[in-house]
C-alpha cells in the first residue's frame, strides 16, 4: 500500500501528469449488448479533461479494445473511438485484448518510465472493468493513480448467483476499493479540473 498521509493530501496535478483515455468506443453504444449503463454525463467529463490537457501540454494516452468478435471488433464501426476522443492529439496510441491497459502495444510502462512520468490520471470504459483493472496494476507498479469517478461508465452485470447488480452499485464498489486498498485517489473531474488550472 502506498502511504496514507500521502494519499489523503489535497490533490496536487503535476505538470507532466499522463491522462490515459480508455476504450471510449463507439461499440459500447449497443445497449442491446452491453445492457443499460450509469453516468450520462461520463463523455462530457472525459472531453472537459481532455480539453485541459491539450490546452496545458501535458502527454494523453488513448487505448483502444480489440475483440475477437461483438461490438469492438476491429474492423467494425463499434471499434471506432468517439468522435471527440479520435479527434484528440495522442502522445502513445495503445491496442489491447485484456482488460489492463498496461498489457497493450506499444508497452504503456516502458513508455512511462522513459518519460518518468509518475502520475497518471484514468478516464473511460468501464469504471469496474478496464479502468478498474488497470488503476490497480498502476498503483502497484507505484504510480500515483488519480481515478475521476465521474469521468467513466459502467454496465450493470449479473452477478454468479444471476442477480443483476446496477452500474451504479458496482461503480460505487469500485471507488470503495480502490480507496480503501490505496489503490488511486478517487476524485471528482472538478477536483482534476481545479487542480490542472492551478499547476
Amino acid at each position: 500500500m502506498t502511504n496514507t498521509a500521502a494519499f489523503d493530501a489535497p490533490l496536487h496535478l503535476a505538470d507532466d501528469a499522463v491522462l490515459i483515455v480508455i476504450d471510449v468506443q463507439q461499440g459500447f453504444e449497443r445497449y442491446d449488448h452491453f445492457g443499460p449503463r450509469d453516468n450520462p454525463a461520463a463523455e462530457q467529463r472525459i472531453a472537459e479533461l481532455l480539453d485541459l490537457w491539450q490546452t496545458t501540454g501535458r502527454p494523453v494516452v488513448v487505448a483502444q479494445h480489440q475483440s475477437a468478435a461483438g461490438p469492438l471488433e476491429p474492423g467494425t464501426p463499434g471499434y471506432e473511438l468517439k468522435p471527440f476522443v479520435a479527434a484528440a492529439k495522442a502522445d502513445l496510441h495503445i491496442t489491447k485484448t485484456v482488460n489492463s491497459t498496461f498489457y497493450g502495444t506499444p508497452d504503456l510502462h516502458a513508455w512511462l518510465q522513459e518519460r518518468g512520468a509518475t502520475q497518471l490520471v484514468t478516464v473511460g470504459i468501464m469504471t469496474n472493468a478496464c479502468n478498474e483493472t488497470t488503476a490497480r496494476m498502476g498503483g502497484n507498479l507505484g504510480y500515483d493513480v488519480i481515478f475521476p469517478i465521474d469521468a467513466m461508465h459502467t454496465f450493470d452485470m449479473a452477478g454468479p448467483d444471476g442477480e443483476s447488480i446496477p452500474a451504479a452499485e458496482l461503480a460505487r464498489a469500485t471507488a470503495a476499493a480502490l480507496h480503501t486498498m490505496r489503490f488511486a485517489k478517487v476524485v471528482t473531474t472538478d477536483a482534476v479540473l481545479a487542480a490542472g488550472a492551478l499547476g
